[in-house]
């Protein structure tokens, strides 16, 4: 949860994708677990390509 916070301030994929979800109308907490599902998703593609972390903007 609070890596959530911190990364929904912060981090610009979650945040982007954060804020869409709260624009179509989503309650915060819905939008909140949404990104909890999400950052271990994509913590664990990193690790699976074995890639550094790199900055791509949020797909729509």
């Amino acid at each position: 949860y609070m890596a959530t916070l911190a990364a929904t301030k912060w981090n610009p994929v979650i945040r982007g994708f954060y804020l869409r979800l709260i624009q179509a109308g989503k309650p915060v907490k819905v939008a909140l677990v949404a990104c909890m599902r999400k950052l271990p998703a994509i913590l664990n593609a990193i690790v699976r390509d074995g890639q550094p972390w790199r900055y791509s903007p949020a797909s729509p």
